[in-house]
């Protein structure tokens, strides 16, 4: 299988001085078929000799015989030579929705602590087939027909986006490579399962035998519609006069009304975007209606805190970020302890204690020669967190982790003394400040949603 080899190596060429800039990558590993495959081309396939490889390994922790499958990545990537960072859930998911947010944040924290310039995953072209399917039946608009893109920012690279599953499995024999099977990948109670293993083989054998081919090829029609789109938005915006601001953007009223519906449906998603929030269909048909046809003093609520009002000839996309009824904890000094905080109305458990070891229990954090007073609360204005290639803001942070706006409220934060964020739970962890002393307990915290207990 030289052939899949040389064709990665020609996707590595492609990607030098683009996606890649010479730094290291994350290649997130599950110990599956298609992740074992990629990070066997990134260790030994054609021309990656020079390259610096760091793999990363997420527990879900749903289902039984996960921890083996961590194990086996890990021995993996020892006898590979390749260093792991592995993380296990630190609260219970329920959903595949909230296992790949937190998968993606955990992979995030990950490229951020080494320097990375990506994180390379696995997905390919079935997978592509599968997606957009996926979302075609869910009615989907052009944007989720594009289906996944190759890359994404801040850094998520997907480098086997061309490759089928026959020619990766066909690679792992060729090389005599061993894998890890999920079994829930056979369970078609998971909507994922059902198009991968009964819908799209009977599409291909009663309707059309070429099915995932040709809804590979919509994906990327869509997506040159979408990069169209694209290079037209710089304009429009221009027309507009629009004004960004952290937590409000303005744009003249007259100039909005004139165009089309279906643009300026596109121009209140993308500002709304950038603020942080998703509008759905119905609520982008209300903020149509409202751009073309509102008095001025009136306005309608968006969904998520975003609020779309009228003053005079200008429109302003305003986002609610005030909380209320949040209580905070504070940590006074090292003696063991327990309690509650209260962050946008959700309520979290918060335990600490001295132990003899740095390495903390997974989904707790280890503080050698911590700066007392410590304290557990939201982000705040200006809030910033110091990773390993320098410090960046935390809502930068969450909005990368795609934590969607009305959850950003409720996420924990662990404070020093001195006023620096130390941990984001589930997200990130600063860069080592202190280290413990010979014989020094270290305190170990951990914080979980009183919900899941």
């Amino acid at each position: 299988m030289s052939g899949l080899s040389d064709r990665f190596g020609v996707v590595l060429e492609e990607a030098s001085g683009t996606v890649l800039e010479g730094g290291p990558i994350v290649v997130a590993i599950s110990g599956g078929l298609d992740s074992a495959v990629l990070l066997h081309l990134f260790r030994f396939g054609v021309s990656t000799e020079h390259l610096d490889i760091h793999a990363a390994h997420f527990d879900h922790r749903m289902r039984g015989g996960s921890r083996a499958d961590a194990d086996w990545v890990q021995g993996l990537c020892a006898a590979w030579e390749i260093p792991l960072t592995r993380e296990v859930a630190w609260t219970h998911l329920d959903s595949e929705e909230s296992a790949r947010n937190a998968r993606y944040a955990f992979l995030e924290s990950v490229r951020r602590a080494v320097g990375a310039d990506v994180v390379a995953t696995a997905h390919h072209a079935d997978d592509q087939a599968e997606t957009v399917l996926f979302r075609v039946v869910r009615g989907t608009g052009g944007a989720g027909l594009a289906g996944m893109a190759a890359y994404r920012e801040p850094g998520l690279w997907r480098p086997l986006l061309d490759f089928w599953r026959d020619d990766i499995q066909g690679y792992a024999r060729s090389v005599g490579l061993g894998w890890r099977e999920d079994p829930t990948n056979t369970d078609d109670r998971y909507a994922r399962n059902a198009i991968r293993n009964a819908i799209l083989p009977e599409l291909e054998a009663r309707v059309a035998s070429q099915a995932r081919r040709s809804l590979v090829r919509l994906a990327s029609l869509a997506q040159e519609q979408e990069s169209a789109w694209s290079s037209l938005l710089p304009g429009f915006l221009d027309t507009l006069s629009v004004d960004e601001r952290e937590t409000s953007t303005s744009f003249d009223f007259e100039a909005m009304s004139r165009l089309h519906p279906g643009v300026r449906g596109r121009i209140v998603r993308e500002l709304a975007r950038r603020l942080g929030t998703a509008l759905s269909a119905e609520r982008t048909r209300s903020a149509v209606e409202f751009c073309s046809s509102a008095r001025s003093g009136r306005g309608v609520q968006l969904g998520g805190g975003l609020t779309l009002r009228r003053d005079l000839n200008r429109l302003a996309l305003t986002l609610e970020t005030g909380r209320v009824d949040d209580r905070q904890l504070l940590i006074a000094d090292a003696r063991p302890g327990s309690g509650t905080v209260i962050l946008g109305g959700r309520e979290f458990v918060v335990v600490w204690e001295l132990r003899d070891t740095v390495e903390p229990e997974p989904g707790q954090f280890a503080l050698p020669a911590p700066r007392f007073p410590l304290t557990v609360r939201a982000r705040q204005a200006g809030d910033r967190i110091r990773l390993g290639h320098g410090t960046t803001r935390l809502k930068k942070l969450l909005l990368d982790a795609r934590v969607p706006e009305p959850d950003r409220g409720q996420q924990p934060l662990l404070v020093d003394g001195s006023g620096a964020v130390l941990w984001v739970p589930g997200i990130a962890q600063a860069a080592p400040g202190g280290q413990a002393l010979p014989e020094q307990p270290v305190l170990h915290i951990g914080i979980t949603d009183a919900d899941a207990e």
